[in-house]
């Protein structure tokens, strides 16, 4: 990657992101068990890319991809987190890192990546966060702009994790997720109801997109 990305200047928020800050943890071994699962259920293609999603909001779904893309970064692969969660963004508080430009920016105004990836503390992972607000950001990520980005990224990476906003309450992430070879539903214990995790299956079947594991956040 090129030499001029944005680098992470300030201190990670650690108590979010327990791979990080205690990789010998229980909770840490579990997220090693995902990644390895993950790799199996993909392990023919040169680039892996996963929709992480969720039913409804709340359900820890920006947490546990990032700490996921951190686990798979320490196996030294080379990984981007992108924030599509437009509406809610959550990346740049967990990284601590700016998000002046970002996603929107590159679809938008055809910005190169290269200018907005954020490097951080951690070997081989990047994030790529929502960027500016935009008000139509619903016909930007759903346009041939998104898929093409994601091929170009996909050159550069040997997985890439998109934390999406619920499925359930955003048409764009049943378009991401046809971008995608695999979709991570995460729920959360004595929260997510039944019938929404039906649905949200319904919806998901519906796009034709592939679910290929589900998450339950016990937090």
């Amino acid at each position: 990657m090129a030499a001029n990305k944005k680098s992470q200047g300030a201190a990670l928020k650690k108590q979010s992101l327990v791979t990080y800050s205690n990789p010998n943890s229980v909770i840490s071994d579990q997220f090693r068990t995902i990644r390895a699962n993950l790799h199996f259920l993909t392990k023919e293609s040169a680039c892996k890319l996963f929709l992480i999603t969720s039913p409804e909001k709340g359900e820890g779904k920006s947490t546990i991809a990032a700490n996921l893309a951190i686990s798979m970064a320490q196996q030294k692969e080379r990984i981007l987190l992108i924030d599509a969660n437009l509406r809610e963004p959550a990346m740049q508080d967990i990284f601590n890192i700016s998000n002046n430009s970002g996603l929107t920016d590159i679809l938008a105004t055809e910005e190169p990546f290269e200018e907005v990836v954020h490097q951080t503390r951690i070997e081989n992972l990047d994030i790529l966060t929502s960027g500016s607000v935009l008000s139509h950001f619903v016909e930007l990520l759903g346009n041939q702009k998104m898929k093409n980005l994601l091929t170009k990224l996909s050159a550069c990476y040997d997985a890439i994790l998109i934390d999406a906003p619920s499925v359930l309450t955003s048409p764009e992430t049943r378009v991401l997720s046809t971008y995608c070879e695999g979709v991570v539903l995460i729920l959360k214990r004595g929260k997510t109801e039944i019938e929404k995790i039906e649905e949200a299956k319904r919806v998901l079947d519906i796009a034709e997109a592939r679910l290929v594991g589900v998450i339950v956040n016990e937090k």
